[in-house]
Order: C-alpha cells, then structure tokens, then sequence
C-alpha cells in the first residue's frame, strides 16, 4: 500500500514540474491545469511501470511514459484547441535522465585523475551511465513522436 502511496505523490510531484516548465515555456495560462494533469500521468505510468515490473528497466518505463504524455498531449490539445505540443513537451521533460548525465560528467572528471587499475572501472562506469541517459532520451524522443504522428492527423481532420 505505501508504494501506491509513493507512486500517487511522485506523479503529483511530476505533474508540477511539467507546470514549471511549461510556465518557463511561457505556455498559455489556460493551459496549465491540463498540463499538470499530463504530466501527473506520465509519472504514473513510468513509476507504475517501474513497480510493477522488477525486471522492467528503466528505459522502457520511460518509453511508456513519454506514449502516454503524447497521446494525452493530444487528447487535452483537441479539448482545449491548442498544439499538442504545448501539453506533450512540458509534460516529459520531467522525465529526462538527470542523475545518469550528472553520474556521466563526474565520471568525465574522474577519468583525468585516476590512474591504474580504477582507470577501467571508471571509464567502464562513466561509459554505462552516458549510453543509459542515450537511451533513454531517445525512448523519451520516439514515445512523444509515435502518438504525435499516428494520432494528431486523425485529430486534426476531426477539428474541421
């Protein structure tokens, strides 16, 4: 029960800092509440997807994530008649892999003064955490684009 707990204050926490920086994006103040409400959703589902799955790793719960805020982007901007992308792009920034990039540039810093045999494993560490903030920016990147091209033509014909 308190995981569900901790998955519900995470999505709410997500849901905010998608408003953050959808306000840093200068976004439409109409259009707040339903980027929150995108960006609670992305957080549940990756947080969710991370629960439930032990195995599941993290780039795939990101990738399930950045769908979701996509399809929901473009759910609220054919409620609200706005582009989808004002509610996707907030929505997932969120999302993105800031302790594996912060990991990769102290392991940039590392390499140039260590020597020897913690040489390999520095570089073996810095190498991992650089190509898994790679993968998943790009699982972040294909999730908001597959919604955006399948669903947003169908969407907009239905608009005119």
């Amino acid at each position: 029960m308190t995981e569900w707990i901790d998955i519900a204050i995470k999505a709410f926490w997500c849901g905010w800092a998608a408003v953050g920086f959808g306000i840093l994006f200068n976004v439409p103040s109409k259009t707040l509440f339903s980027i929150w409400i995108v960006g609670a959703v992305a957080g549940l589902v990756k947080f969710t997807v991370l629960f439930l799955s032990a195995d599941a790793p993290i780039i795939r719960s990101s990738f399930f994530a950045a769908l979701a805020a996509g399809a929901f982007g473009i759910l609220m901007a054919h409620l609200r008649r706005e582009p989808p992308l004002i509610f996707a792009i907030p929505s997932v920034i969120p999302l993105v892999p800031g302790v594996f990039v912060y990991k990769t540039m102290i392991g940039f810093v590392k390499l140039s003064s260590t020597v020897g045999d913690d040489y390999s494993l520095v570089l073996s560490q810095t190498v991992h955490n650089g190509i898994m903030a790679l993968f998943i920016v790009m699982a972040i990147a294909i999730g908001v684009a597959i919604p955006m091209n399948i669903l947003r033509k169908n969407m907009m014909k239905n608009l005119r």
